[in-house]
């Protein structure tokens, strides 16, 4: 595609060179610039993409996106306002609007935005409807998966994956979309459809300074929503949403347990096996079940449900994707075992998420609850003893460890979590070394306890200072039974 044609709707300051130059790529990244790609110059946290035009055009880009001035006669130079903005518009130039053409999904909110995908995707898959995946475990475009590093994608890389999954017969994609991603812009060139909305609890306070800011961000999604926003009533920030909603065109569906809401949930059952309920809609009820315990799955059923009410998918095909999805990885994910005990490994990371999955054990735990668990690093740090009280308050037995520590020293964001913990009345120990602390869990567990290894999930690495690590619990823990432990 030509230069000038991948510019069209940027606001392009001054220019150099030869705008008639053939694009064959983009890319942000200058290690990944190859023969006649366009280079963006982004501005990050700890590095700049201006000081690395010299690297970009040694690898082959002919042409170069800035947002500050830069003298150069070897390539086109184009100055925008700002690169980050203009990034998401080129990005849907090259690669045509692929949304456009895409029945596009976007799940938003704190917690339950990973199973709640899943689920949609199963149910589209019971009714035979192709689906692409974007989101914090995996990306699967349909022809392959890969690992993501991030919940929402940078914007060109967004593009490119809506144009695989429409090369691979996908009607459509269902994706998260994370708060950074709607300040950051990563979704501007996004045309959603349908726009889902789960909960709003305290995570991210260090980027974004306060709930209101929060809030307003995850708001962003349902500005762009071209068929419906679906809410979470119960939600005191859902219902503000929701508020905000009424005042657009776009069509407005609400679901809920605690309060009215279009799509309910009635009668519901919880125990170590999973959950049960009646599913009640403005047109048929159902009867909904799911091998993942807690009310927390509840909400995310109706959410995934309420998706296929929208798209005119039947009820049965709603029942059979919802039961057929199982565990969601690293999402009350329980290790097959032959041990008296139980481990769960679930992605909670922030307060309301532990609070959820340890509401869920202790509703059917028969015997202790373990609790093991970290918090990040380079994080909000005010969550920190407010998880400490939580796992305290919550659990029988807690064992504070490392999570991702990243540049901070692990033990000084122990000895905060430490803070909240000492207000409970709960039996706890400090162990720095996170395979040490399960290691002591799964030593002192006793027949019907259960261990929560929370805070990881998914993940298959460790953040430390100066490198990162291979670190997968279930791998960690296969390797302590060969121990005999």
């Amino acid at each position: 595609m030509k230069l000038i044609k991948l510019l069209e709707n940027t606001k392009i300051i001054r220019y150099s060179g030869n705008l008639d130059a053939e694009i064959e790529g983009i890319a942000y990244d200058s290690r990944k610039v190859s023969k006649n790609f366009l280079f963006i110059c982004i501005r990050g946290s700890f590095s700049d993409g201006h000081d690395f035009i010299d690297k970009a055009v040694e690898n082959g880009a002919v042409a170069v996106i800035v947002d500050k001035a830069v003298e150069r006669a070897d390539v086109a130079v184009i100055q925008v306002e700002n690169s980050r903005a203009a990034m998401p518009i080129i990005g849907a130039n090259f690669y045509e609007h692929p949304t456009d053409e895409l029945k596009l999904i976007g799940v938003t909110g704190t917690n339950g935005k990973t199973t709640t995908t899943y689920f949609i995707r199963s149910i589209m898959q019971h009714a035979e409807k192709e689906a692409g995946l974007i989101g914090t475990i995996s990306v699967d475009v349909g022809s392959k998966k890969v690992e993501s590093s991030r919940t929402t994608p940078e914007s060109v890389d967004l593009q490119r994956i809506f144009r695989d999954m429409l090369s691979n017969g996908a009607e459509y994609g269902i994706m998260e979309v994370s708060s950074h991603s709607l300040e950051f812009g990563r979704v501007d060139q996004c045309r959603f459809q349908i726009g889902i909305f789960t909960n709003l609890t305290q995570d991210h306070l260090d980027f974004h300074g306060n709930f209101e800011n929060y809030r307003r961000a995850k708001e962003k999604l349902f500005y762009k929503t071209t068929k419906a926003n679906i809410i979470n009533i119960d939600d005191e920030h859902g219902r503000i949403i929701c508020s905000r909603i009424k005042e657009q065109d776009t069509p407005l569906l609400t679901f809920g347990i605690d309060r009215e809401a279009n799509i309910m949930a009635k009668d519901i059952e919880i125990n170590d096996e999973g959950i049960r309920f009646t599913l009640m809609t403005p047109e048929y009820e159902a009867i909904i079940r799911s091998s993942i315990p807690g009310k927390f799955s509840v909400y995310n059923s109706l959410a995934a449900a309420s998706v296929a009410y929208v798209e005119g998918i039947g009820k049965e095909f709603i029942c059979r994707g919802i039961e057929a999805a199982g565990f969601v990885p690293g999402r009350s994910e329980v290790l097959p075992l032959d041990k008296p005990y139980k481990i769960i490994i679930d992605y909670a990371h922030a307060p309301d998420g532990l609070e959820n999955i340890l509401k869920s054990i202790r509703h059917y735990a028969k015997g202790r609850i373990i609790t093991v668990f970290g918090c990040g690093g380079d994080r909000d740090k005010t969550k920190r003893p407010i998880m400490g009280e939580i796992a305290g308050r919550l659990s029988d037995y807690a064992i504070i460890t490392s999570d991702n520590p990243r540049s901070e020293d692990p033990n000084m964001i122990i000895d905060q979590i430490e803070e909240g913990m000492k207000t409970t009345n709960c039996d706890y120990i400090c162990i720095e070394n996170r395979k040490d602390a399960i290691r002591h869990a799964m030593m002192m567990a006793e027949a019907s306890d259960i261990i929560l290894l929370a805070g990881k999930g998914h993940e298959a690495y460790q953040v430390l200072k100066d490198k990162v690590i291979d670190f997968d619990e279930r791998e960690i823990v296969k390797e302590l039974l060969k121990e005999g432990i």
